[in-house]
């Protein structure tokens, strides 16, 4: 018997029998945050404090995270039903995909 992939124990621990995949790899036009970021852009109109940055992969929005009081990225999903963001802190590079709930890193 074959052990599994690192990736397929990981998503076993999870409860996954296979990776999630996102279906909506087609939807993104923004790879990289931009080399400065103010900060999430409803929480600077608004004063309001913010945890991490995260951005919209289809327009670009930069929005706060869901540990932030405002949940702007998260908002943002809702309204504009745009699929996918991915970190804007300095050093990740991974993306979300909120309707396959899939997380993962692209190669670009």
């Amino acid at each position: 018997m074959r052990s599994p992939s690192v990736e397929a124990a990981n998503c076993l621990s999870y409860g996954w029998r296979t990776p999630p995949i996102c279906t909506h790899l087609d939807s993104i036009q923004y790879f990289d945050p931009p080399a400065e970021v103010a900060g999430c852009e409803e929480c600077l109109k608004l004063g309001m404090q913010w945890v991490h940055l995260r951005m919209c992969q289809s327009c670009g929005h930069i929005g706060c995270c869901d540990n932030s009081p405002g949940k702007h990225a998260t908002a943002h999903h809702a309204q504009a039903g745009h699929p996918v963001i991915r970190s804007a802190e300095p050093g990740e590079d991974w993306s979300w995909c909120y309707v396959d709930e899939a997380m993962f890193r692209l190669g670009h």
